[in-house]
């Protein structure tokens, strides 16, 4: 099934359009009911209505949340959560 959600659920109040994605609310909810043909036709007007959404989503969205737990992960895993270091440091001679 194609679907043009990114992850960035937010939906904006002015528009009524999601920020990632363009659909409203209830397209969001109805997806999975619309038949190929009416998924067709609501991709079809996304990218006009994504030139609609002035702002950007004033909380982290999901895919942000997801990127920076796994970034996370990886520095604990690594030992260096907390330490305040980004990476291995350079050895100068």
């Amino acid at each position: 099934m194609i679907s043009p959600c990114i992850l960035v659920c937010s939906i904006d109040e002015k528009t009524g359009y999601c920020f990632g994605c363009g659909r409203t609310r209830d397209e969001i909810a109805s997806w999975i009911g619309y038949s190929d043909a009416e998924r067709q036709t609501v991709m079809d007007m996304l990218a006009a209505r994504l030139q609609t959404v002035e702002r950007r989503p004033r909380r982290e969205t999901r895919r942000q949340r997801m990127a920076r737990e796994r970034i996370e992960g990886e520095l604990a895993s690594d030992g260096m959560a907390g330490s305040g270091r980004t990476g291995p440091e350079k050895q100068t001679s």
